[in-house]
C-alpha cells in the first residue's frame, strides 16, 4: 500500500533552511576603503551644486599710490600707505563712498570692499565685489576717490599725498569659481575627508579561536597504587 500525502512525514525545517541558504546569494562585506570613494562623490556633488546655484561674483581693483612731498622723507610714504589702507574701510570713508558706489547701506558696502597693501611698495589696492560687473568697478573707484580726498586734506601736515594710479574697469569674467573648479575642489576635499576617516576609525581585527582537544586526565599515583593493592588482595582470597 502506498502512503497518502497526508501520512508522509513533513520535511524537516532544518533542511529547508539549509537549502534556501545555498540558493540565496550571501551579501559580500564592504571593503575597508569604502569611505574614500563615498566622500569623494559627495564632495564632487557639493562642489557642482555650489558652482551651479551660487550667482557669479565679479571683482574690480583700483590702485592708489602714496607720494612724499619735496621736503618729506622717502620712507614716510610707505608708512602712510599702510595707514591709509587701514582707513579705506572706516565708517567715514565708506559713508562718503556709498553715494557714488550706488549702495546706500554702509554695512553692505563694507562687505564688498577689500584693501591690500604691500610692505615693499607704497601702493594700495582697493577691490570692489558685486554680482554685477559695472557695480564692482563703481564700488572700487568710489572708495579710492574717498581715500584720495580724505588724505589730501591733511597732506600739508603729513607731507604725503595720494594719487590715483589706476582706476578699476568693468570686469568681463567672474571671479567666483566655475562649475569645473568647484567640482575639482569638492572632489579633493571629499577625498581628504575620506582619508582622514580611514586613519581615525578603529581597524578590524580578525581573531581565530582554536579549540584545544579535550584531554583525559591521567589517574593519580595514589589511586593507581590503591587499585593494585585491591587486585593483589582479591587474588590472595581466590588462592
Amino acid at each position: 500500500m502506498t502512503e497518502s500525502p497526508e501520512q508522509q512525514p513533513a520535511a524537516a525545517p532544518g533542511r529547508i533552511s539549509r537549502l534556501l541558504a545555498r540558493i540565496t546569494p550571501q551579501p559580500r562585506p564592504l571593503p575597508l576603503w569604502w569611505p574614500l570613494p563615498l566622500c569623494a562623490v559627495l564632495g564632487t556633488a557639493c562642489g557642482v551644486s555650489y558652482g551651479v546655484l551660487k550667482a557669479p561674483e565679479y571683482a574690480a581693483t583700483s590702485y592708489v599710490v602714496a607720494v612724499p612731498a619735496q621736503n618729506a622723507e622717502p620712507g614716510s610714504a610707505l608708512g602712510y600707505a599702510q595707514a591709509y589702507g587701514r582707513i579705506a574701510t572706516s565708517d567715514s570713508t565708506i559713508a562718503y563712498a556709498s553715494v557714488a558706489a550706488g549702495v546706500p547701506d554702509t554695512r553692505t558696502l563694507r562687505t564688498h570692499v577689500q584693501t591690500e597693501t604691500s610692505p615693499d611698495s607704497p601702493m594700495i589696492a582697493i577691490t570692489g565685489t558685486s554680482t554685477k560687473p559695472s557695480q564692482a568697478a563703481r564700488i572700487a573707484n568710489a572708495v579710492a576717490d574717498a581715500v584720495y580726498l580724505s588724505s589730501n586734506h591733511i597732506s600739508k601736515n603729513t607731507g604725503v599725498k595720494l594719487l590715483v594710479f589706476s582706476q578699476a574697469i568693468t570686469p568681463t569674467e567672474p571671479a567666483s569659481p566655475s562649475v569645473p573648479i568647484g567640482a575639482a575642489v569638492g572632489t579633493c576635499a571629499g577625498g581628504l575627508i575620506g582619508g582622514l576617516v580611514l586613519l581615525v576609525r578603529p581597524r578590524r581585527t580578525h581573531r581565530t579561536r582554536r579549540t584545544a582537544p579535550a584531554s583525559v586526565p591521567a589517574p593519580a599515583q595514589g589511586q593507581a597504587q590503591h587499585h593494585e593493592h585491591n587486585n593483589a588482595s582479591s587474588e590472595r582470597e581466590l588462592v
